[in-house]
């Protein structure tokens, strides 16, 4: 690789990566090629990446003759994309969800957001590791890992620090600039979450804003696709790639008239000295002394930026038990529809047949266990029970959660800690969540579950359903009175 273009790759953005090409000082296919090193030089190192598409570079290409002869499709054009590998893409990489039973199966069909990328001139250049099935395979089985693709590192510290959620391939990827952006898939805290712990930036966006087609699913009520990158500018401009309202997808009816196409336009940091933020307490007790302090320093931040802040915000909802009834019927209903499309080639095609086959191949398939696969099998209850259950999960978190905080506070946003504790009552109400870069914690210590504090972390802005242009906002504003973030010390 180029010594020169090896260093300017390092942190680029999607910006500064389309007007290389534009001005014609770069190639899509000089930055592929520049990406694949990188990956052949360190992934080995965090396992982050589980297949590379073999048409990258041949895509690239295309592309770049078209940009001579057509001229530019828009700010993706030429953009090396990576994906979470339970999002489907009809081409030569496989959609496993990390699973050795879907190791061998091929999609027919792009998912919604892959063909809505591709139209806009995207480079899909490779599948990302994950938690097997979305972590929704095993109550034992750590974040990252995946029977088919091992366990993604922290490229911040590997083997020592904490990686978070199912995306942590998809975040771990882009800090360690091994692509330009991906895109990552939520239930709850599977974007935010790793984006934390990687010091890159994630946005959950309002379910309903993104379509869920052709993805791998979890829950109906609570799954979204949504952006990684190592800006908000980056994760911004993805963003307003992947909206759109899909007849396939009845959630997403309801963003008709209420998403937009560029949210660029909220990259505006005046908006901070008019906002109003709440500090919910309650999510920041459970902080060791080192991450409470980077939680003191981002509300002095936004203090000092202008923004009034509302400390303390008591949601009456923070002592709910999480309802996992609901979560286990919805997987169980999704996963046997998405199943039972696949090709006869792949050897399953139902639930209760994955368990069989991981019993089978025990030795590969089961180093964690299945028991939450099993739990979901035996569940039984009816439609009505579930539609009951689901009503009463989500009742209490709607009338004396995120809405009720903000509307009695007359608040824009929710400042929550980075990790998962703050995050379950917006992914119940399926509402946004933005990640963004905070501090690094250099000590840390070894928290109850056995994760290490030490790292990155970022904050965590969120709010009502459809509210992404008021957190665009803010966030863009910490990020830009802040710049915390810094690139990891790879090593081959």
């Amino acid at each position: 690789m180029n010594m020169k273009l090896n260093e300017w790759i390092i942190e680029a953005d999607l910006t500064s990566l389309q007007t290389a090409m534009e001005t014609g000082s770069l190639t899509s296919e000089e930055i592929i090629k520049a990406y694949l090193e990188r990956i052949h030089t360190y992934d080995g190192r965090i396992n982050s990446i589980l297949e590379i598409n073999p048409d990258a570079l041949q895509i690239a290409r295309e592309l770049d003759s078209e940009r001579k002869v057509k001229g530019s499709r828009g700010k993706l054009h030429g953009i090396p994309i990576l994906l979470k590998d339970n999002i489907d893409t009809k081409d030569n990489m496989h959609t496993s969800a990390g699973s050795i039973a879907l190791a061998a199966s091929f999609a027919a069909e792009d998912s919604f957001i892959v063909s809505k990328l591709r139209a806009a001139g995207a480079v899909f250049l490779g599948k990302t590791n994950m938690s097997e099935w979305s972590n929704f395979m095993s109550s034992s089985m750590p974040a990252g890992y995946s029977s088919r693709g091992g366990q993604v590192l922290n490229p911040y510290g590997p083997g020592e620090l904490f990686v978070s959620g199912s995306s942590s391939g998809s975040a771990a990827a882009v800090a360690a600039n091994l692509g330009a952006a991906s895109i990552g898939t939520e239930t709850a805290g599977s974007i935010v979450g790793p984006a934390s712990q990687h010091f890159v930036v994630g946005i959950k966006p309002t379910v309903g804003l993104v379509s869920r087609t052709g993805i791998i699913p979890i829950s109906s009520s609570q799954d979204t696709p949504g952006p990684i990158a190592r800006t908000v500018r980056g994760a911004v401009i993805l963003l307003g790639e992947l909206t759109g309202v899909d007849e396939m997808d009845p959630a997403t009816l309801v963003s008709d008239g209420r998403l937009y196409q560029d949210y660029t336009p909220f990259l505006d940091t005046s908006f901070l000295k008019h906002a109003r933020i709440g500090i919910p307490r309650h999510y920041y007790r459970h902080l060791d002394d080192e991450r409470r302090a980077i939680m003191e320093a981002a509300i002095d931040t936004l203090r000092n930026e202008g923004a009034t802040i509302i400390d303390a915000v008591i949601l009456h909802v923070e002592q709910q038990n999480w309802n996992n009834d609901v979560i286990t019927y919805e997987f169980k209903k999704g996963l046997n529809s998405y199943l039972s499309q696949l090709a006869d080639s792949v050897p399953i095609h139902s639930l209760e047949q994955l368990i069989e086959f991981n019993i089978n191949q025990a030795e590969t398939a089961l180093r964690y266990g299945q028991d939450t696969l099993i739990r979901s099998e035996e569940t039984i209850l009816t439609e009505r029970t579930y539609l009951e259950k689901k009503q009463a999960y989500s009742e209490l978190p709607l009338k004396q959660g995120i809405d009720y905080a903000l509307d009695k506070d007359k608040l824009d946003a929710l400042l929550l800690p980075g990790d998962v504790d703050g995050l379950y009552i917006a992914a119940r109400l399926g509402y946004p969540l933005i990640s963004v870069p905070a501090g690094y914690a250099v000590n840390g210590k070894i928290d109850s579950e056995g994760d290490s504090t030490k790292g990155p972390f970022g904050v965590v802005f969120s709010g009502k359903a459809f509210s992404e242009p008021t957190l665009i906002q803010i966030a863009y504003s910490f990020e830009q009175a802040t710049q915390h973030r810094f690139p990891p010390k790879m090593i081959p």
